[in-house]
């Protein structure tokens, strides 16, 4: 050890210095703690003592939970829309009205043929035949186009153009839908 005043204020100094330093860097690595903590606890949350493995295993289940919950709700959905496509192929779709006067009289067309048709071209002409005295109805059963039985020139002149109407595709599609339902409908 030296004996000179100079050289215990230089251990001194030195001793100082390395303790600033140290000082500076604990305040350093604090700040950088706490930067890390700050990401911890977003990721975590405010009480995460977990491990990151632990919270990844955490958010992979509920993933998977949402994913199942996901799947069986579109797995209803798909099987609703089936049933609804279904439906939708029986409602009457098509349809025409051709007036007439039946008696060749001229009471302003009060006769009427009205052809009521779903997409495969199902269904029926109503035809109402009025006349003065009296009011007659008849109704025809129509599959896939055509009539069980003769038809009068009106009736299938309405059935003629319900069977070019609306959004049906030649083979009786709508909207490049097929007219056949899906297996299962």
């Amino acid at each position: 050890m030296p004996d000179h005043p100079d050289g215990w204020s230089a251990i001194a100094t030195a001793g100082l210095a390395v303790a600033v330093l140290a000082l500076l860097a604990v305040v350093v690595l604090a700040l950088w703690v706490r930067r890390l903590r700050r990401a911890q606890t977003a990721v975590l949350g405010p009480g995460g003592h977990e491990d990151l493995v632990a919270h990844a295993a955490r958010l992979e289940a509920r993933v998977d939970e949402a994913t199942e919950a996901f799947s069986a709700l579109a797995r209803r959905h798909a099987e609703r829309m089936e049933g609804i496509e279904g439906a939708l192929l029986r409602v009457l779709s098509r349809h025409a009205m051709v007036r007439y006067d039946a008696y060749g009289e001229q009471s302003g067309h009060q006769s009427c043929s009205l052809a009521l048709l779903d997409v495969v071209g199902d269904g029926i002409v109503l035809t109402s035949i009025h006349h003065r005295d009296q009011a007659r109805i008849y109704i025809r059963r129509i599959q896939a186009g055509e009539p069980e039985h003769r038809l009068a020139p009106e009736e299938e002149q309405a059935l003629a153009l319900a069977l070019r109407r609306g959004p049906i595709d030649g083979d009786g599609g709508v909207d490049g839908t097929p007219a056949v339902p899906r297996p299962g409908v």
